[in-house]
């Protein structure tokens, strides 16, 4: 079978399945299993694609067909302009949250400070912080081995020290405080999970649920940070883009006067304090 056909056969059974940009998709896992540009492959795609190579396609389509996410499949994506490695058992960094990795970045300045980033999953947040602002000292935690064991190699790929620990929230830092917390929470509420599309149902729900109105971890994170921070010390969270009201009033309750910020979609996206 040559490279056209494989590719329109793919492009066939992921539109089938309703993949967004199935073109795309089917051309990239190609690509990357002939280990080249997709230019390239397009100008010499009358190849024949060899048998070995057909099988993992086949392979690779039928994952993605069944709505596996591309980032899954390929086992990687970027994040503040780094290749971060993911897999099942953590949440895909999204473009947005790159909003809140801006932010945090910018209040660090060049002089760093000592970081926390409560739920790190992939890493995608403490280890862009560390490799944008090297004065950092960063930690990060999860309760998840899995995120631990891809956050930790993510680190070594991007070439930064990040401190992991395995601890609910602040349950292991038992005295421990930070000029600043960032954290992406699970925010999505129950009703909100079963619309969720079918890729990201395929995301741990862990990373995902935050419990019955989508605030448990603000809540908790709101109310135990000021024991975490150093005088001036700044929280900051990512939201969905319909809770800026309530995440601010919990930060005006625990932290301090709130603020918050729009992705580049103009949805609301970090609700922001600094520790009064």
């Amino acid at each position: 079978m040559t490279i056209r056909e494989a590719l329109k056969r793919a492009r066939a059974r992921l539109e089938a399945a309703g993949v967004p940009d199935a073109a795309y998709d089917a051309s990239l896992m190609l690509s990357l299993l002939l280990d080249e540009d997709r230019l390239r492959m397009r100008f010499d795609d009358l190849r024949e694609v060899e048998a070995d190579t057909l099988a993992r396609y086949e392979a690779m389509c039928a994952r993605r067909e069944a709505r596996e996410p591309l980032q899954y499949i390929v086992g990687e994506t970027e994040f503040m302009g780094l290749p971060f490695h993911v897999e099942p058992g953590v949440l895909i960094p999204r473009y947005d949250t790159e909003v809140l990795c801006e932010e945090a970045l910018r209040l660090l300045g060049e002089s760093g400070g000592r970081v926390l980033d409560i739920g790190t999953g992939s890493g995608a947040l403490a280890v862009s912080i560390a490799k944008h602002c090297p004065e950092a000292q960063v930690t990060a935690v999860d309760v998840s081995d899995t995120a631990l064991r891809i956050a930790q190699g993510n680190a070594e790929k991007n070439g930064v020290q990040v401190r992991f620990v395995k601890s609910d929230c602040f349950a292991a830092l038992a005295g421990e405080r930070f000029d600043m917390i960032v954290s992406n929470p699970p925010y999505i509420p129950p009703h909100e999970m079963a619309e969720l599309m079918p890729e990201v149902r395929h995301e741990p729900e862990l990373a995902l649920a935050g419990g019955e109105d989508g605030l448990v971890f603000y809540r908790r994170i709101a109310r135990e940070a000021a024991a975490h921070l150093y005088a001036g010390g700044h929280l900051l969270f990512e939201i969905g883009w319909q809770q800026k009201d309530d995440v601010c009033a919990l930060l005006d309750s625990h932290i301090g006067t709130p603020r918050a910020l729009r992705d580049y979609g103009g949805n609301w996206r970090v609700c922001a304090a600094q520790l009064r």
